[in-house]
């Protein structure tokens, strides 16, 4: 039987919601690396006291990573191209291996594709300009020499459109460099071109003119639905987009420009670096209770059309072109105590505990026009997670009542995402309980005794049943 209600007696102000889970047919296992984090290639060099971000003995990097479950840790970001910032070494190299090797996580690395200002991009292949082309293939050697198995793939450049402008210069560009690659390494993995928002043809025709040869390993996008953090207006303007129909009408696009002729070559494709706004984020919208709302269900949205990956640029801080800028839309901040987990980790955490197994589709029948999102899967473990966002918002915002059907499965648990406001940046809860800088959490189930529920405005609520 259908899981229905419990109690009649449970009654709420809210817009009536049914959902109606297929059980039967589950689609796509969701990778158990999907959910990883972006980080820039300078963070690798060591710090003013000499040590590194990246160490096997940062105990208290290695538990935050092991809380959120973060499997994949991309290095690139406009640092990995920037001339001015040096290449890391393989002291560097070494000392981020080994605490991927205990965190257990995959490795995206970026290696560098542009050359310093000055050098026509157009004298590429002649001296001095094939020396890049042999250091990036010197360090691929030495990562694929020691640390073949914590590898994914190694990006060539970070967003190159930036610098070679059109794309046929570029598809020249790569076809040099991957040579290069593949002389000294033949099985190293590549992927690219890691573009920016609005340039899916570059994708698109990277996997056309690459991957039917077996060149390119996968296919990797940059995506900043909201654009320029510094051109938000207001705050109120910054968050109220951030939750609009608007973004994700936004992502729909962009997959359609390229994920189509992915398909069709059997391409996997990431997207491997992505966050609300660029250049660091906008300050009151990119850490607010906002992002904790729109990175869930962006993280849903691209697993349930077939992305092998999403990457949340993170950090203190990022590069904003060559300048280094506040990272306002970062998971977590380093603290004295560790690391101090902001709503978009929050929002990881919470995709994580619902993700892993398949997709699986949910009919959504609602009374009045709600914005909200509902994802459904069928997890390894055999039970059903759902979880619903209810992206409302204001003062006179509506909340839900939420009935579920779900053939064969009954006992249900929830535990919410909330915070007592839209714009709160430091109130957030899962599960009743805030994350510690010490990566210390007491989030917890909690039965679901009624049906339908609460799932009040600008809130989130991750349903757990048990097969019956």
């Amino acid at each position: 039987m259908a899981f229905v209600a419990l109690s009649a007696a449970a009654a709420f102000a809210g817009s009536p919601v049914s959902l109606t889970i297929d059980t039967q047919t589950p689609g796509a296992q969701i990778p158990a690396d999907f959910a990883g984090i972006s980080m820039e290639t300078q963070i690798l060099l060591p710090g003013k006291d000499g040590s590194h971000y990246f160490r096997p003995d940062n105990q208290a990097l290695l538990n935050m990573f092991k809380f959120l479950d973060v499997k994949c840790l991309r290095i690139g970001g406009n640092t990995s191209d920037n001339p001015a910032v040096s290449v890391p070494d393989e002291k560097d190299i070494d000392s981020l291996f080994a605490f991927a090797r205990r965190a257990d996580v995959k490795v995206i690395y970026g290696l560098r594709l542009r050359l310093p200002k000055g050098m026509p991009e157009q004298n590429r292949g002649q001296p001095p300009y094939a020396e890049l082309e042999k250091k990036d293939a010197a360090i691929a050697k030495y990562v694929m020499d020691h640390y073949r198995d914590q590898v994914m793939c190694f990006e060539l450049g970070n967003e190159p459109n930036v610098y070679l402008k059109q794309y046929p210069q570029y598809k020249t560009v790569i076809a040099e460099f991957i040579t290069a690659i593949k002389d000294a390494v033949p099985d190293a993995r590549i992927c690219g071109p890691n573009a920016i928002t609005g340039k899916g043809d570059w994708a698109r025709d990277t996997a056309t003119d690459f991957g039917k040869t077996g060149q390119i390993f996968m296919i990797t996008q940059h995506a900043y639905p909201g654009g320029n953090g510094r051109k938000v207006k207001t705050p109120e303007e910054g968050r109220d987009a951030m939750l609009s129909t608007k973004w994700v009408a936004g992502y729909q696009k962009m997959h359609d420009e390229f994920v189509p002729t992915l398909k069709e070559l059997n391409l996997p494709y990431r997207i491997e670096e992505t966050n609300s706004f660029y250049n660091g984020g906008a300050k009151d919208v990119s850490n607010t209770h906002a992002s904790a709302l729109w990175g869930l269900d962006y993280l849903y949205w691209w697993a349930s059309h077939g992305a092998s990956g999403v990457n949340f640029h993170t950090g203190d801080q990022v590069a904003a072109g060559d300048n280094p800028t506040p990272c306002w839309y970062a998971l977590y901040w380093t603290s004295p105590n560790g690391y101090h987990v902001h709503p978009l980790g929050y929002a990881f955490k919470a995709f994580q505990l619902g993700s892993h197994g398949k997709i699986t589709p949910v009919k959504v029948e609602a009374k009045d026009d709600l914005n909200l999102r509902a994802y459904a899967v069928l997890g390894d473990d055999q039970k059903l997670y759902v979880t619903i966002i209810n992206k409302e918002h204001g003062d006179s915002a509506p909340g839900a009542t939420v009935s579920l059907n779900a053939s064969g499965f009954a006992k249900a648990e929830m535990m919410r995402l909330e915070a007592p406001d839209i714009a709160a940046t430091d109130a957030e809860k899962l599960g009743g309980s805030a994350i510690g800088d010490d990566a210390s959490w007491n989030g917890q189930w909690s039965p679901v005794e009624a049906t339908p529920f609460d799932v009040p405005a600008a809130s989130a609520v991750i349903v757990r049943l048990a097969p019956q």
